[in-house]
């Protein structure tokens, strides 16, 4: 059983690409949506939310984490790897795979607050793009939008804008609420600009890394979703993923 979480429904995000990948693995997704979003809480705040939600995973018997929330990986993610037995995968920032793709190079990153001020992304950017230059947007709003369900266009238009008038050829989606965006991200940006999603990368990562894990399920197909705030909208937004899904895999928590 792999869990997956997230500050809200953004990891959903990798979820539909790791169900894709591995369908015939075990599930449990986590939205913390009461504390939705992470982006500009502090460490220690992010720390002890990453704490209940993954001991509340073991209990449900998951035997790998997916962090599917970049803010959550910079902030949390080697503090989860010291304190569980179990590994954890995290949203590397796609920059590598983006300063390869630039012809311009100039590469934008939409990101949240959290995720620029991280050690996992100055070290990425340090290591992989000293031969192109960043350009760094932090998309305000934009989590609380997907949260809703409503597109706010002109936001969009703004973040993407700013971005191609330093000369962006390619924009990595840097928060894993985003790719509910890209559609309008890249309508923004037009076709001359590349959009990376990391979420297909990080689901790749974590079949390597649950190949080596045992399955010792009892072969009945078993996925849950938790929230801890609105659960219509992870109902809703998981069923538009897989309309296989039934009310009794929804439940909401305390935690």
């Amino acid at each position: 059983m792999i869990g997956v979480y997230d500050s809200g429904i953004g990891g959903l995000s990798v979820w539909k690409e790791l169900n894709a990948l591995m369908p015939e693995r075990d599930y449990v997704y986590v939205a913390d949506s009461a504390h939705c979003p992470y982006g500009e809480k502090s460490s220690d705040y992010i720390i002890e939310r990453a704490d209940r939600i993954v001991r509340f995973m073991l209990s449900r018997g998951v035997k790998a984490v997916v962090v599917a929330c970049n803010t959550a990986t910079a902030a949390a993610i080697s503090y989860l790897r010291r304190s569980f037995d179990i590994p954890f995968v995290g949203m590397e920032p796609a920059v590598k795979p983006a300063a390869l793709a630039s012809r311009s190079g100039v590469v934008g990153v939409l990101a949240t607050a959290n995720t620029f001020r991280g050690t996992l992304y100055r070290d990425t950017v340090m290591k992989y793009a000293s031969d192109v230059r960043i350009v760094e947007k932090v998309g305000r709003g934009l989590v609380e939008a997907v949260e809703r369900g409503d597109v706010p266009y002109g936001l969009i238009r703004e973040y993407v804008d700013g971005m191609k008038e330093e000369g962006a050829d390619v924009i990595v989606l840097g928060c894993t609420h985003f790719p509910f965006l890209e559609k309008q991200i890249a309508a923004a940006a037009g076709p001359s600009v590349r959009i990376i999603n990391p979420a297909p990368a990080v689901a790749a990562q974590t079949r390597r890394v649950v190949d080596g894990i045992r399955d010792t399920s009892s072969g009945l197909r078993i996925r849950e979703f938790y929230s801890t705030g609105d659960m219509q909208v992870l109902r809703r937004t998981a069923m538009s993923i897989d309309p296989t899904l039934k009310d009794c895999d929804f439940h909401q928590i305390n935690i």
